[in-house]
């Protein structure tokens, strides 16, 4: 009993290592993204974004492991709520207004997480303790945003869309948590949700680059200018010569989608998908965090006085 005990421990603490470096570079995801938006399109983002996943988990674990093919319904479902929906709305989102209003919004994943497990799944977390921390906690997440503005400037369109983005999440988290009771390898099952993800980015791109030839003045506000492709020789030329859209490009795709999904989808297998969900309340905390070392952005009192009353929520969301 008391080995089981240990092994116990270790597994979690493995599951809240994976949890918090996963919600690190997600975090970071925000300002890189923000920065490609320059030069890229929002869905040519995600494009690039899921192929160098998809290809960075072949060279990571160059193996197969035989499917069960009704499950790959389940697969095309995570692919599709989990990196589709959710990413591309996102980054549609930040397009439209500011990465604080997106990640205010999002941050709000673990309560749409748990209330769809507990209508499909029959899971029951929605206690007393788990909504009083929900709401503490989004409290600290809107002062961390509001960082030193007079009041949040709310945009309908970015805005609804980063809602439909965190509804998005809740039904990819559910779908992660029946897939995980298939014990699939953690990679494999990861690599063939990237699968089906590449799969439905390729008819993207084939309207975006329909949408491109015949876009002729478009505005940028327009949500269609969002999912175009550019095929200009010259323009691609010019963006793709540019070393820092490379590593923006291989972080976004490569660790934060490749590697962060199969650590997030491991974290859920070991902690619980609800359980574990409530971290994502920390991701526009280390946002800001990390626009102050690398844009030079101002951590205010206002700011600082949140991220405690973030973390502070997640601790009562825990109390049985």
């Amino acid at each position: 009993m008391k080995t089981f005990y240990h092994a116990s421990s270790a597994g979690k603490f493995l599951g809240y290592m994976l949890a918090a470096v996963t919600i690190l570079f997600w975090g970071i995801t925000f300002v890189s993204t923000k920065y490609l938006l320059a030069d890229f399109s929002s869905a040519e983002i995600l494009f690039f974004r899921v192929i160098l996943a998809f290809v960075g988990l072949w060279i990571i674990h160059p193996k197969t492991e035989k499917i069960q093919m009704r499950d790959n319904i389940l697969f095309a479902l995570a692919a599709l709520t989990g990196i589709i929906f959710y990413q591309l709305m996102e980054n549609i989102a930040i397009h439209f207004t500011n990465a604080s209003n997106v990640s205010v919004i999002v941050s709000i994943c673990p309560l749409f997480t748990a209330i769809i497990s507990q209508i499909f799944l029959k899971e029951k977390h929605l206690t007393f303790w788990f909504i009083l921390g929900f709401v503490i906690s989004i409290t600290g997440v809107t002062l961390v945003c509001l960082n030193g503005s007079t009041r949040l400037q709310f945009n309908p369109k970015g805005d609804v869309l980063a809602l439909l983005s965190a509804i998005s999440w809740g039904f990819y988290s559910m779908i992660i948590s029946i897939i995980n009771r298939r014990k699939y390898d953690p990679i494999c099952s990861t690599r063939r949700i990237f699968f089906f993800a590449v799969l439905f980015m390729a008819v993207i791109a084939a309207v975006g680059i329909f949408i491109n030839a015949n876009a002729g003045g478009m505005p940028s506000s327009s949500v269609l200018q969002a999912f175009s492709f550019e095929i200009d020789s010259s323009v691609n030329a010019a963006r793709f010569s540019k070393l820092l859209n490379w590593v923006n490009l291989l972080f976004l795709g490569v660790v934060a989608s490749g590697l962060c999904f199969v650590a997030w989808n491991k974290a859920c297998q070991i902690i619980g998908t609800v359980k574990i969900s409530c971290g994502l309340y920390l991701i526009s905390v280390v946002t800001i965090v990390f626009a102050f070392f690398v844009l030079g952005e101002k951590i205010t009192p206002l700011g600082a006085a949140g991220a405690i009353i973030t973390i502070a929520g997640l601790f009562i969301s825990e109390k049985k």
